[in-house]
């Protein structure tokens, strides 16, 4: 599978961005919800690890979820919960984790892209599952960079994001349990290499226009989409970027306007 591919190269920039960093830098927040960047690699080595086991070993994958379903139930933290199932810190965890994304690339690289996993919520298609790693690794990947001050240089690769975003336009408003506004707004992204990407029907007061890049970020929740160069027309593309959330889980309020952002750490 190409999304294999491409999880695989995304998890490769992140690498070598925070592989030279020292115990001190990895310990140091982010402005994502304060984590650190040892909590975001550790968060995304424990759900490589699931999306493994969801396509090569779901009996496995059933087992660790109960402990973590049923801690969050009590009251624990989803960082906490981590930590008690890695216990790895520093460049020994980065090396784990990046052990991790080489490890699920190869299973995923030699699956049938319908073939169904298992996951916390509904089952999806392995094509699914993987692109979902490779969103949260470019999403989590983008408070590294923020942190460190560094600005990103993406590849086209970014189309996954970008139709994820898109496929969760209904879902962004359900989790909210509200109905979508029909019609989908229409999309014109300017991706990395500077070909155009569009989706849906032509309609000028009902329209996205700007970088795909922007567009991943605001869907990530990395950015608010006031922080962006989006252009956006029409109430249902307003109420769209306000709550975009292409992500599973409970209804996530998006970041406040300027709050993430790039501001690098203090060493």
């Amino acid at each position: 599978m190409k999304q294999a591919t491409d999880f695989q190269e995304e998890s490769l920039d992140l690498y070598q961005l925070v592989q030279p960093l020292s115990a001190d830098a990895l310990e140091q927040a982010t402005g994502f919800k304060s984590w650190t960047i040892e909590t975001i690699i550790r968060h995304l080595t424990y759900w490589n690890r699931m999306a493994f086991w969801a396509l090569a070993e779901p009996e496995q994958l059933t087992a660790a979820l109960e402990p973590m379903m049923a801690g969050l139930q009590a009251g624990k933290t989803l960082p906490q919960l981590e930590g008690e199932s890695i216990a790895l810190r520093g460049r020994a965890l980065v090396d784990a984790w990046y052990a991790s994304c080489q490890e699920t690339t190869a299973v995923f690289q030699q699956a049938d892209p319908s073939a169904r996993c298992a996951w916390v919520g509904p089952s999806m298609s392995a094509r699914s599952c993987i692109t979902a790693r490779q969103m949260e690794t470019w999403a989590h990947g983008q408070a590294i960079y923020d942190g460190l001050g560094r600005d990103r240089v993406n590849t086209d690769r970014l189309l996954n994001v970008v139709v994820l975003g898109v496929n969760t336009y209904d879902w962004s408003f359900n989790v909210r349990g509200q109905e979508a506004p029909a019609p989908k707004p229409f999309l014109s992204l300017t991706a990395p290499s500077g070909e155009v990407w569009s989706f849906g029907d032509p309609q000028s007061d009902n329209c996205i226009a700007g970088p795909a890049e922007a567009f991943g970020q605001v869907v990530t929740q990395t950015r608010h989409v006031a922080d962006t160069p989006l252009r956006v027309i029409g109430e249902p593309a307003e109420r769209w970027m306000a709550n975009a959330q292409c992500f599973a889980g409970g209804p996530a309020t998006p970041p406040a306007p300027g709050t993430r952002r790039k501001v690098g750490l203090t060493n």
